[in-house]
């Protein structure tokens, strides 16, 4: 994360998954068997145990040829609260892996003892029913889950021509596919400056097929050829995989 400040990102995102000892760890597998020397559900562990296991053991670039940084992340697993304190004036995209409105009410209560300056700078993604609780809970901090995107885009391509925002497009994150864009009223400009308006930060992503839309598979724009589908002088969001490559560059145009 310390990285992708430096290389230019202006926000970061995680995936969370709550731990049995009241904890929240910051990692994406749902299993620890891939990545790291651990097995077993993510979210059945201690942080106490998570924070022992070695988080390069699996990584490899050459197919299980070799593993070049097995040894090298033993104890590196942070915890949610690490990221906030490290990170307290950085703008953070937080990932609850689930569809378990339990974990809206549990993050809500974690989140809520953070300062307000910091919330106003957080955003929640995940599954309808947790995103559903947070909204309610916290109302300053933008959020976003699958349903409310796809009403959201709904409503506003049907109506958008009349200057119309539907409720679930404020205060929220919008991850915009590079192919569907142009179909937004006022697209670019004028539809950002509206979502902006309603609190609202958008991101592009790479062309999808409908069937990746659907399925919510979708990757960022991760090369200089990628940055080609932005319009000129596309001034919001670009979700990337690949910050070291594409915030140089954006950086370098502005």
């Amino acid at each position: 994360m310390k990285e992708a400040f430096k290389d230019g990102a202006d926000a970061v995102e995680f995936d969370i998954h709550p731990t049995t000892d009241g904890s929240w760890a910051v990692f994406h597998d749902w299993a620890l068997d891939c990545r790291t020397n651990g097995h077993g559900v993510t979210r059945l562990q201690t942080l106490t145990h998570l924070q022992t296991l070695d988080v390069g053991y699996g990584y490899t670039a050459d197919g299980g040829k070799t593993f070049p940084l097995r040894g090298q992340g033993i104890g590196l697993m942070p915890s949610l609260d690490a990221v906030l304190e490290t990170f307290p004036e950085s703008s953070l995209l937080i990932h609850i892996k689930s569809n378990d409105p339990l974990e809206g009410a549990a993050l809500s209560a974690k989140l809520k003892g953070r300062p307000g300056p910091q919330l106003q700078r957080l955003m929640v993604l995940g599954g309808d029913r947790p995103i559903k609780v947070v909204r309610n809970e916290l109302p300053t901090v933008r959020t976003m889950s699958p349903k409310m995107e796809k009403r959201c885009l709904t409503l506003y391509l049907a109506l958008g021509w009349s200057g119309y925002i539907p409720e679930d497009c404020r205060n929220s994150v919008l991850m915009v596919p590079a192919n569907y864009a142009p179909w937004l009223w006022g697209w670019p400009n004028r539809f950002l400056a509206r979502m902006k308006s309603a609190g609202t930060t958008v991101f592009v992503l790479d062309s999808l097929s409908m069937a990746d839309y659907k399925a919510g598979r979708s990757q960022g724009l991760n090369t200089l050829d990628d940055l080609k589908r932005l319009p000129k002088g596309y001034s919001g969001g670009i979700w990337t995989d690949s910050i070291e490559t594409i915030g140089p560059a954006i950086h370098a145009q502005n």
